[in-house]
């Protein structure tokens, strides 16, 4: 084998070592390389120190290549701590290939570099060769100490902690290269105060850089509540360096202290049948730290309370223990009672015995002995049965003996207990002041709203004569039997039936009695004439419906209904019935005070009631034969009984000059009754109304120069020199035409007449002013009623058949009406 070709294998083996930890992509480019130069690099063995001492730079390694030759090639270096960072590591000198450390590298910081080598031509700076890439290990020396993690801590450590591990670990670390003893450590206690009990240190499985404090012994609170250690920890270089950790273990205090009595004897007294009182309060002592579980007592009584008359309890403010008296003991079988009660901690008690503790050991708690004696007192007389059930039927007679109580008083004499009622609500008892016995007084009803569910109850009380005087109590419970003594009532009497909804109202009825004496009900109308109107389904249950079979008139309707219990007792109850046209739910829609729906029946009411008036009107109005009026006077200004209404003087009148007339107005020798002129022009101011043609009538409503009954008037002819009438010739003109007025036309009419007289007035009547309607005096105020035109009528599908039958004095009353409509037929 040649030189070069030994030192290629030599470059080759030294690679491979040094590039054990570098990726595959990166070994396969160095093995390439090296394989296409084995021939032609030279490479020294590299081995550097991490920290090496100066003086820097110093010569590391030397490269050689087959392709110098005198100065025509140079050498070039790149890579890790030349080209990339970190830079200023290593140089190389172009001429000779020596290759330089500028500075001192750290291990733990930079343990590997990856450099790549090249031979350049010096003249073109061309490559001659192939690249040699090559990897630099830093080697480890013992530069890093082991670290504690944290270096200072706390850790709280119960007192009653066992033997063995304690809550408390330590880990520590070295950087040193961890496949050298360098990095390789030890941890010991190195001191510890108090030095007892031992505390030492344990490897945790599976690591030797985490250990945990073992205890060997027991703590005591009261002796030291905080411990000191100091651990160390020491690698194994050259030379070792360590390191040390404190740790504070801070003990907590728990029960290693049993609670102790104030007193190893307590006796009291109690009064006999004295319950639900407190008697005794226990004080203890406990070393252990106040108000902590360590210390809290809790008390039981271990003998002496078979019958459970006595309890104790933990004050939590005083941690006394709290004995009540629930229920007192009779003295005339027990006056004296022994009582063991016992205290402990709501933590359980640690015992430390020679610096070993006692696990799993239950040591017996403290005890006292309570004497309770008991005093006589007056016993109440007691019943032989505190609560008595009797069964009765109602509507008994008074004088039933319910209940005679059995009484026992040991410290009385049965005679001398009185008896008194303590509850009797319906007051339908007595009691017996001597024997107790309950009568009734009154008889039981079992529908009183006094009973519940069918008792009613009465609680009696005996006292004796004891001082204080004693009593007992007994409560007597009568159950009550139904009897068939209430029948069927309704619910409602009032209610709503929408007739644009619906035709029914639902009927529910109640009996105060129960089962077999109540529902099912058997229903039926009152009345056979109601049959025709109204119908009931279903006619037996336990409710029923009430259906109208024809539209009815909005209205009230009163239905006379009959109703049967189980037992066929009877009752009758009027149902008022509202039927109205519904705006919501049953709610009938609102209507003023005069707007109201009539129905036919109505209307014809209400004509029967104006026949009077209709009457009266046509005596006057209607053209009557071979009749005559009766005087009818016409004192208009006096204020007794007058037939007229007063009103004032209208204005003066225009001057005319009629055909005919006379010299005055109470000349006047005639007057007729005509009818309504057909239309109305004007007014003038003496009351006569101006028509289309000129002439004048007498104006409707007035009576100043005109009597009027309605629209009918009584005209009157004037005097052409006379433009006013005056009060005084207006008085005598209408009394002397009372006294010579004849009414005895018997085939004309009176519209003739009037037309007669006022066709004759002159032409150049029509030449005289007109004057405004004159306003009279306010005759009061007009009808609040309003017109019937207005009166609504929804059921115009009723039957009117009615109209018929109500006889021959309306028939001929409606055809009187209907023709002197048809005569007058004025245009409103």
């Amino acid at each position: 084998m040649t030189t070069g070709t030994f030192f290629l294998f030599l470059l080759a083996l030294v690679e491979v070592t040094a590039s054990s930890k570098n990726d595959a992509a990166n070994r396969e480019k160095r093995e390439a390389v090296l394989i296409r130069s084995k021939r032609s690099w030279v490479l020294s063995t590299i081995d550097l120190e991490e920290n090496k001492p100066g003086p820097y730079p110093f010569e590391l390694t030397q490269m050689f290549n087959d392709k110098k030759s005198d100065n025509s090639v140079k050498f070039r270096l790149k890579g890790d701590g030349v080209t990339r960072e970190p830079l200023g590591l290593f140089s190389i000198d172009e001429n000779t290939g020596i290759v330089s450390v500028l500075k001192p590298i750290d291990r733990e910081v930079n343990p590997i570099f990856h450099v790549d080598f090249d031979v350049l031509d010096r003249q073109t700076g061309k490559e001659m060769d192939k690249t040699l890439s090559f990897d630099v290990a830093i080697k480890d020396v013992n530069d890093n100490k082991p670290k504690f993690t944290p270096e200072t801590f706390r850790v709280p450590v119960p007192e009653n902690n066992p033997e063995g591990l304690l809550p408390a670990t330590l880990s520590a670390h070295d950087n040193d290269d961890p496949k050298s003893p360098n990095s390789q450590f030890t941890m010991r206690v190195v001191s510890q105060e108090p030095a007892l009990p031992k505390i030492s240190l344990k490897d945790m499985p599976g690591t030797t850089k985490i250990k945990q404090l073992t205890l060997s012994g027991c703590f005591d609170y009261d002796k030291a509540k905080t411990y000191k250690l100091l651990v160390e920890a020491k690698d194994q270089g050259t030379p070792a360096m360590s390191s040390t950790a404190t740790i504070f273990l801070d003990i907590k205090d728990t029960n290693t202290h049993a609670p102790e009595f104030n007193s190893t004897q307590y006796n009291i007294e109690v009064m006999e049948m004295e319950s639900n009182k407190e008697i005794l309060r226990i004080g203890v002592t406990d070393k252990d730290t106040p108000n902590t579980p360590a210390s809290r007592a809790v008390f039981s009584i271990l003998k002496g309370n078979e019958d459970g008359n006595y309890k104790i309890e933990t004050d939590p403010k005083t941690n006394e223990g709290v004995l009540t008296l629930i229920k007192g003991k009779d003295f005339e079988k027990t006056d004296r009672i022994e009582l063991e009660i016992a205290v402990e901690n709501e933590e359980k008690l640690f015992q430390c015995v020679n610096g070993k503790a006692l696990p799993g050991s239950t040591p017996k708690p403290n005890s006292v002995k309570v004497a309770v004696k008991v005093n006589d007192v007056n016993d109440p007389p007691e019943f032989k049965k505190t609560t008595e059930v009797i069964y009765r039927n109602e509507n008994g007679p008074p004088g039933d003996v319910l209940f005679v109580p059995e009484v026992k008083d040991e410290d009385s004499n049965s005679k001398n207990i009185r008896y008194e009622l303590v509850q009797d609500p319906a007051k339908w008892v007595s009691v017996d002041p001597k024997t107790g016995k309950i009568t009734t007084v009154q008889t039981l009803d079992r529908e009183s709203p006094f009973v519940k569910n069918g008792t009613y109850t009465v609680i009696v009380q005996a006292i004796d004569d004891g001082k204080p005087p004693a009593t007992g109590t007994c409560t007597v419970v009568v159950f009550l039997g139904d009897v068939n003594d209430n029948a069927p009532y309704l619910t409602s009497k009032s209610l709503v039936m929408c007739g644009n909804k619906v035709d029914r109202v639902n009927v529910i009825p109640a009996d105060l009695d129960g089962p077999p004496f109540s529902k099912p009900f058997t229903f039926s109308l009152g009345g056979e004439d109601l049959r025709k109107l109204w119908k009931l389904e279903p006619t037996t249950g336990a409710s029923t419906s009430l259906i109208s079979l024809k539209s009815l008139p909005y209205g009230n309707y009163s239905v006379p209904l009959k109703m049967q219990d189980q037992q066929a007792l009877q009752s009758e109850e009027i149902l008022k019935v509202v039927v109205c046209e519904c705006i919501g739910g049953t709610v009938c829609r609102e209507r003023g005070p005069f707007s109201v729906s009539l129905g036919p029946a109505a209307i014809g009411l209400m004509c029967a009631g104006l026949l009077p008036l209709a009457l009266l009107l046509l005596c006057f109005f209607c053209n009557c034969k071979d009749k005559t009026f009766q005087h009818i006077p016409l004192n208009l200004y006096d204020e007794g009984n007058q037939t007229l209404v007063k009103y004032n003087d209208e204005g003066g009148g225009s001057l005319f000059k009629p055909e005919t007339g006379t010299s005055n107005f109470g000349q006047m020798k005639s007057i007729k009754v005509a009818s309504a002129p057909p239309a109305y022009l004007g007014s003038t101011t003496d009351g006569f109304m101006r028509t289309d043609n000129g002439t004048l009538r007498g104006s409707a409503g007035y009576t100043s120069g005109s009597l009027s009954y309605g629209r009918s008037v009584i005209g009157m002819q004037r005097n052409q020199s006379i433009g006013r009438w005056g009060r005084e010739s207006y008085r005598s003109g209408a009394s002397q035409m009372s006294r010579s007025y004849s009414l005895a036309r018997t085939e004309r009419k009176l519209a003739d007449q009037i037309e007669k007289k006022v066709s004759g007035f002159p032409e150049g009547l029509n030449d005289y002013p007109e004057y405004p309607t004159y306003l009279y005096e306010y005759e009061g105020n007009e009808s609040k009623s309003e017109s019937l035109d207005k009166l609504t009528v929804s059921n115009h599908s009723d039957n009117l058949d009615f109209i018929q039958d109500l006889g021959p004095k309306f028939s001929t009353l409606g055809r009187i009406c209907q023709q002197e409509m048809e005569r007058r037929n004025v245009p409103k």
